[in-house]
């Protein structure tokens, strides 16, 4: 009677459509250009920022470009790209093993993006120099974000496919 129990709950076949297909397609390319994306900015970018003479130009008092938060904004951003380059790859793992908690992985990395965005042109905005080289690039990355955001959490959400796919 108990190996009839576990045939069953084995041979589970969720009812309606499932799998990793459909709009999930565009969900996993988004997933590895996000990995693509964050490595180059790491390299391009925060890496780069940790050079001697980089460092030194933006966080010693004596320099035309000193400012007491920059310091901080170029550990954020990198500490920040480093966590989402991670988060990605995790989220990616779960993905392919169909784990129910995905969407809910999904939904916070979704949402963690443009909040972390915010924090950062805030605290740029805070450097006279930034603000002034600053042009309004930051604030359509946070709006594309929080638009992609919306879209894909209410997916995630109400989506028969994720509802059947993610039940591991």
């Amino acid at each position: 009677m108990e190996t009839n129990l576990n045939e069953k709950k084995n041979d589970y076949k969720p009812l309606g459509i499932s799998g990793l297909g459909g709009w999930l397609i565009l969900v996993q390319i988004g997933l590895y250009g996000t990995i693509i994306i964050q490595l180059m900015q790491l390299f391009q970018d925060s890496f780069t920022a940790f050079d001697a003479d980089i460092w030194t130009a933006f966080t010693s008092k004596g320099s035309d470009f000193y400012h007491p938060l920059w310091g901080f904004i170029i550990v954020f951003e990198t500490t920040f790209n480093i966590a989402i380059l991670a988060f990605s790859v995790y989220i990616l793992i779960n993905f392919y093993r169909k784990k129910a908690f995905l969407p809910r992985l999904l939904i916070i990395f979704y949402i963690a993006i443009p909040v972390v965005g915010i924090i950062d042109v805030v605290l740029l905005y805070q450097i006279p120099l930034a603000r002034e080289l600053g042009n309004g690039d930051s604030l359509k990355r946070i709006i594309r974000s929080a638009f992609t955001c919306a879209i894909w959490t209410a997916y995630l959400l109400k989506s028969e496919r994720v509802h059947n796919t993610f039940v591991k």
